[in-house]
C-alpha cells in the first residue's frame, strides 16, 4: 500500500518519513533535482516559538528526522533582532543528508519529476501523470506542492522571475495536485484580500563581501550594520511572506545570518545601493540572482482542509506546508508534514484521522489558523511559531516554554508520545 507525495521540499521529506515509519511505501516526486525547495536557502529554525514548537515534533516521534539537521548547524542560541535562541544550519550541505536518509528509509525518491495530471475515480485519486509520460499510482496522496508562483504570479505581483531556488524557468512552473484533483483552491484575487507575499529574505555569495565582515559573520552568525535614513525601507516589511521579520530593525539595518552563504533579511534590496556600503563593494546575489529587485511570490494557491490536514472533496488527498494554509516556516513545514504523512498511513490502516490538540502548539496553530482564514481579517495575516501573531498568541496561552522536560511532559499529557513512530502498516513496499 503505496503513499505518493508530491513536492519535496520540508514538508514533503516530513510527510515521506512519517509514513515510511507508519510502514507504508512510499514514493516522493519532486520536480527539481534537489529535495528541500526553499530549505535550500533558509537556514532558520528554533527561533522564538519555533523551539518550543521543535521540541513538541522531536517527541511526538520524529527526533530521528530532526537529528538530521542538528548535525549541520552553523551557530546555536542565536539572538537577533526581534528573536532569541535561533538555530541556523547550513543550507548548502543539508540536501544530500536528507536524501540519504529518506533512501535509507526505503523511501522512492523519484526527480527530477514534473506532475502533470492527475487522475480520479469515484472521488479517489487514483494515480498522477508526469511530464515523461509516466503514471504513478498511488492509494494514498499528500500535496505538498507549495504556493510560490508560477512565473505569471511573480510577474503580476512581484517583479517577474526572480530566477530563485524554485527554478520555474528550467523545471517547469509549480503543478498543485490539489487544482487538477479538481478542488477549488483560496487563491489570493476577487473576494479575497492580496495575502501574496514575497519570500522573506536573500542569500549573498560570502566570498563577495569583505574578508573582515565574513569573519565577524562567522565568528557571531550574525551581522547587523546600520542603514543610512535615506535608505531605511519599510515599505519592503509589509511585502514580506515572513511577517516575523516586519519589525523597524529590519527596515533600518542590514541583518544578516550565517547559513552557509550569507543569509540578507530583506526580500530585496537593490545591487547598486548595496555596493556603496562599506565591505559590500563586491557584493554579489547567489539566491534569488534578482535579489536586487525582487523574489518569489508566495502564497498563491492553498488547499481547503481539515485540521487533520484532509483536502476538502477528495477522499484520499492530505496536504502540508503552505498548501495547508498561511503557515511560515520550515519547523511548520515539518510539523505539518508529519501529521500529514501519518495520517495518509491511518487512512490506509483503516484508522481516524490524527487531530493535533491545542494542548500543543503543532496543535493550535492549525486550528487557529483554519479558524482565522475563514474571516478576511485572518486571511490577511501570516501564521508562524516565530512571530507576529501567533507567537503572541502562544505567549499569551502558555504554551511558547524552553523548558524541555516541561514540553515532554505536556506531550505526554496528550498520549501521543512516539506516535509519528507507531508502526500501523505491515508492508513490503
Amino acid at each position: 500500500m503505496t503513499v505518493v507525495i508530491v513536492g519535496g521540499g520540508w514538508a514533503g521529506c516530513a510527510a515521506a518519513c512519517a509514513a515510511k515509519l507508519a510502514g507504508a511505501g512510499v514514493v516522493l516526486v519532486e520536480k527539481t533535482d534537489m529535495l528541500l525547495g526553499t530549505g535550500l536557502v533558509g537556514g532558520i529554525m528554533r527561533n522564538n516559538g519555533r523551539f518550543t514548537a521543535m521540541e513538541e515534533v522531536w517527541e511526538l516521534g520524529a527526533g530521528d528526522f530532526l537529528q538530521i539537521i542538528e548535525k549541520f548547524v552553523t551557530h546555536r542560541l542565536l539572538d537577533f533582532p526581534g528573536h532569541r535562541h535561533a538555530m541556523l544550519y547550513d543550507v548548502t550541505r543539508i540536501e544530500p543528508a536528507v536524501r540519504a536518509l529518506l533512501c535509507s528509509m526505503g523511501v522512492r525518491l523519484s526527480l527530477p519529476k514534473r506532475m502533470t495530471g492527475v487522475f480520479r475515480n469515484n472521488g479517489f485519486v487514483t494515480g498522477i501523470g508526469t511530464a515523461d509520460g509516466e503514471m504513478i499510482k498511488g492509494d494514498v496522496f499528500v500535496d505538498c506542492t507549495g504556493t510560490a508562483g508560477p512565473a505569471k504570479y511573480c510577474a503580476r505581483f512581484g517583479t517577474g522571475c526572480a530566477m530563485c531556488i524554485l527554478r520555474c524557468p528550467t523545471f517547469g512552473p509549480r503543478v498543485s495536485l490539489t487544482a487538477r484533483a479538481g478542488v477549488a483552491e483560496i487563491k489570493a484575487g476577487e473576494g479575497f484580500p492580496h495575502f501574496e507575499a514575497m519570500s522573506g529574505s536573500c542569500k549573498l555569495a560570502k566570498k563577495s563581501l569583505s574578508p573582515d565582515l565574513v569573519r565577524k559573520l562567522e565568528k557571531d552568525g550574525v551581522l547587523v550594520v546600520t542603514l543610512p535614513k535615506h535608505l531605511h525601507r519599510r515599505e519592503h516589511l509589509a511585502r514580506k511572506a515572513c511577517q516575523q521579520y516586519a519589525i523597524d530593525e529590519f527596515a533600518e539595518n542590514l541583518i544578516i545570518l550565517d547559513t552557509g552563504y550569507a543569509k540578507l533579511m530583506t526580500p530585496f534590496f537593490p545591487l547598486d545601493v548595496l555596493r556603496t556600503l562599506e565591505g559590500f563593494q563586491d557584493a554579489c546575489y547567489a539566491d534569488p540572482y534578482s535579489g536586487g529587485k525582487g523574489n518569489s511570490v508566495r502564497f498563491m494557491a492553498m488547499a481547503p482542509c481539515d485540521d487533520s490536514l484532509k483536502v476538502a472533496g477528495v477522499d484520499n488527498l492530505f496536504c502540508a506546508g503552505e498548501k495547508a494554509g498561511l503557515l511560515v516556516g520550515h519547523t511548520e513545514a515539518i510539523a505539518t508534514g508529519f501529521l500529514a504523512g501519518h495520517n495518509a498511513a491511518r487512512l490506509i490502516a483503516g484508522k481516524g484521522p490524527l487531530l493535533l490538540p491545542a494542548e500543543l502548539a503543532c496543535g493550535d496553530i492549525i486550528s487557529y489558523m483554519h479558524e482565522e482564514m475563514e474571516h478576511p481579517g485572518g486571511l490577511g495575516k501570516k501564521y508562524t511559531f516565530s512571530g507576529s501573531v501567533y507567537f503572541q498568541r502562544m505567549q499569551e496561552l502558555g504554551l511558547y516554554t524552553l523548558d524541555i522536560p516541561a514540553i515532554k511532559k505536556r506531550v505526554n499529557k496528550t498520549g501521543l508520545k512516539g506516535i509519528f513512530k507507531k508502526r500501523l502498516l505491515h508492508n513490503k513496499c
